[in-house]
């Protein structure tokens, strides 16, 4: 079959749950045009949160009571409700509701049975813990996506198209299969051609999805089918337009959709937790040449945020203001550091050893701040950066970028500098690369807000 018309497109969590929306904007909008078409699509809002743990407040889930050798079938038994009383909600568009109530029934209870199995051999003492709570990371994560996909294509066979299931998770497959594998064999017998095709978010593979992806695994399923099918596309569906800013801090009417950018501007916003892409997902996709198309699915007739390899705007100016207010500023001071050779590289195999990549790093003669997530910040790395320092502090602070394909022009840092001061904001630090894609700056954290406005205002609102 050919694969020149081919687009595969990821649909979040947010927008699954505005299925009946996403049918009329996105599946079937333009009748004549409804297969050669892939969609990996993610489980509905915040069923993944319940399996495992909240993505952004680490809420406990299902797994942490499993992990914790604590009673987790009361919350399976309420998750189970929860996805039938989903089901029921999906009626109206076409969902078989029977069906597909016994369709998740079954798989929770047979996820249960394993888990049991797993409890019996943890405690024989016998198993790797690390390796047996990974697999129960995996099989929990699976659930929420099979759901939604059976759901999905449930629908539109019943609304009379040709629909394919295309599950990935690796229900009762007892064979080993790598992701790479497992994608190629289940779409091998298909022609997306002639059967719109839903897939899984979650692939089982013998690497484990999750050991190195996490939570961004679905988005590493739809990046890993979109390269081994070679297609010409990639889209990722949002309940959103990538903008200028975010419209709920700068105000909806003063932010703009990004029409075109490129792959480092993305990596740039992942870095600081704003996810066009999940940055292991986009390379494989940069690296083959298949261009990232990020849509709003509730404003279908905007063609969205082209994303590709050579896009360099062609006038030097900001295309987003983004930031974190979650993050930890450690500020090691070490009178040693002065004209020592590598001393910072004692810093950098704490983080190593503690698994943390940080944000930024700002140094002086005898001081380096290193900017990292809060929720990395832990007791731990703190000891042992404190074992080895002459004086190691801590900051909650924020971090607010000014980011671009193009922003190498003389006086903009000194714009935003201005913008800064005029809004009595003090700056701690602030780092730009000779590369010139990314200015950011480090602040009390009661001026994240402010900031995210005074920069967009002077560099987005404004001729620069």
């Amino acid at each position: 079959m050919s694969m020149q018309k081919l687009r595969v497109e990821k649909i979040g969590g947010t927008t699954m749950s505005r299925f009946g929306e996403v049918l009329d904007n996105v599946i079937l909008r333009d009748k004549n045009d409804i297969y050669n078409r892939i969609y990996v699509v993610s489980a509905y809002s915040g069923i993944t949160n319940e399996l495992l743990e909240h993505k952004k407040t680490g809420l406990p889930g299902i797994y942490q009571a499993f992990s914790e050798n604590e009673d987790y079938e009361p919350a399976m038994v309420k998750l189970k409700e929860k996805l039938c009383a989903l089901n029921q909600s999906f009626a109206a568009i076409g969902l078989d509701v029977a069906t597909a109530d016994r369709f998740v029934c079954e798989r929770i209870a047979f996820a249960v049975n394993i888990l049991k199995s797993m409890e019996n051999v943890l405690s024989s003492g016998y198993v790797n813990r690390t390796e047996v709570l990974l697999a129960a990371r995996e099989l929990l994560s699976s659930i929420g996506e099979m759901h939604s996909a059976f759901n999905s294509s449930n629908i539109l066979q019943n609304l009379g198209y040709n629909a394919t299931f295309v599950d990935l998770s690796g229900w009762q497959d007892k064979r080993e299969r790598t992701i790479d594998q497992r994608i190629k064999e289940n779409f091998k017998e298909l022609d997306p051609s002639t059967t719109i095709c839903v897939a899984t978010g979650y692939t089982k593979g013998s690497e484990g999805i999750m050991r190195e992806f996490d939570r961004g695994y679905s988005e590493v399923t739809f990046s890993k089918i979109a390269v081994l099918l070679g297609a010409a596309e990639a889209v990722i569906h949002k309940e959103y337009h990538l903008c200028s800013g975010d419209p709920m801090i700068i105000g909806e009417e003063k932010v703009h959709p990004i029409c075109n950018t490129n792959f480092d501007v993305a990596d740039q916003l992942a870095d600081v937790g704003m996810e066009a892409i999940h940055p292991k997902a986009s390379k494989p996709l940069e690296t083959a040449g298949i261009a990232i198309r990020i849509k709003n699915a509730f404003d279908p007739s905007h063609t969205g945020t082209l994303i590709t390899k050579e896009y360099i705007c062609p006038k030097s100016k900001t295309e987003v203001i983004t930031g974190s207010n979650a993050v930890t500023c450690v500020e090691i001071h070490d009178t040693r550091m002065v004209g020592e050779v590598g001393f910072d590289m004692q810093i950098m195999k704490i983080l190593l050893d503690h698994r943390i990549s940080y944000i930024n790093k700002a140094t002086n003669a005898n001081t380096i701040d290193v900017v990292i997530y809060e929720k990395d910040c832990t007791a731990e790395l703190l000891r042992d950066m404190r074992e080895h320092f002459e004086n190691v502090v801590t900051q909650n602070v924020a971090i607010v970028c000014a980011i671009g394909s193009n922003i190498a022009k003389p006086g903009i840092l000194a714009k935003a500098t201005k913008a800064l001061a005029n809004s009595a904001i003090n700056i701690l630090t602030v780092s730009q690369t000779s590369r010139q894609t990314n200015m950011q700056f480090t602040m009390n954290r009661e001026h994240f807000v402010q900031a995210q406005k005074a920069l967009h205002h002077a560099l987005c609102e404004t001729d620069e």
